[in-house]
């Protein structure tokens, strides 16, 4: 992992799991309650298009963009619970980029999340609305949740730039028109610091935002962010290759089967292992000042380098 010696990174890997596993069982009931009440839609809200909000949202998940809101917050020195709009404004980008992502039209997917796909269980018109419906229901939350206004008008402008054209949309946009096997490794990584990178840059920038954070915390944030982001798309592609359906909740090794760009195919599984190494390294040691407060943003790094789901 960059500089870092291998003892180093095998104890930050085992202390991370335990540590990430408490964090992530008390912050997923706080978020999903959350999720919960932000999309308990009460009248003019047809039921059908509540049902299929609320399953592509509460879904089980790992919850892990929401996380690092509140992990990003608890670094600066900020507030898990006024960081948990935003937490739950993102898992909501992210719900309605997945439910997008599934439709027949892009990815074509019939499981997520280790369940049917939202326009397989309501069908594609309802879907696409759901979709619609937790996009902008994101941003309701975040400016009628973030305190004072010039801070909710920030945090919108953070999100609204990293689901909006040239990132989110747009890494989707060339990952279904130019993301096929005749690119190469600077075409692949700007698909993905946009598609991937993007929602989890934003995630750590909103916390950070919402903290307060300094002019030169943002700066370590952001490189702790490009870095995380980029590993776990690596460690996405590793597991289209090397996981099981079962563990992963959908389905694997559609990416060659679709032709599409990826690190294992243009670097090889054991490059793309390094790679990533590389780059949870750097992102470490980006965050080291934060010292004891960064333990959670520790944990994740280390969960992206040895997940297997």
């Amino acid at each position: 992992m960059g500089a870092w010696p291998l003892w180093r990174r095998e104890v930050m890997v085992r202390t991370s799991a335990s540590f990430l596993a408490e964090y992530a069982e008390r912050a997923r009931r706080r978020i999903d309650a959350a999720l919960a009440t932000y999309t308990a839609l009460g009248e003019g809200c047809p039921t059908l298009l509540r049902e299929a909000i609320q399953y592509a949202v509460l879904a089980p998940g790992k919850r892990l963009r929401p996380m690092l809101v509140l992990m990003a917050a608890e670094a600066c020195g900020g507030s898990s619970e006024d960081a948990l709009p935003a937490a739950c404004a993102v898992e909501m980008v992210h719900a309605y980029s997945l439910v997008h992502d599934d439709l027949p039209a892009m990815d074509n997917d019939d499981l997520r999340r280790g369940q049917p796909t939202c326009h397989k269980r309501f069908g594609e018109a309802m879907a696409i609305l759901a979709g619609d419906a937790l996009l902008a229901l994101a941003f309701e939350v975040v400016s009628k949740h973030i305190r004072p206004r010039e801070r909710a008008a920030a945090c919108c402008a953070v999100l609204a730039e990293a689901a909006g054209p040239c990132h989110l949309v747009g890494g989707q946009a060339d990952d279904i028109t130019g993301g096929l096997t005749q690119g190469g490794i600077e075409q692949l990584e700007s698909i993905h610091r946009r598609k991937t990178g993007a929602m989890i840059l934003a995630s750590i920038r909103l916390g950070a935002l919402v903290a307060e954070a300094s002019a030169q915390q943002m700066e370590m944030l952001q490189k702790y962010g490009e870095r995380v982001g980029l590993a776990f798309q690596i460690s996405d592609d590793l597991l289209d290759v090397q996981g099981t359906q079962a563990a992963m909740g959908k389905r694997v090794r559609k990416d060659a089967d679709q032709g599409k760009l990826t690190y294992p195919g243009l670097l090889g599984v054991e490059q793309s292992i390094e790679r990533a190494r590389r780059l949870i390294g750097e992102a470490c040691e980006a965050i080291e000042p934060f010292g004891s407060r960064a333990e959670g943003l520790l944990a994740v790094a280390g969960y992206v380098l040895e997940r297997n789901c």
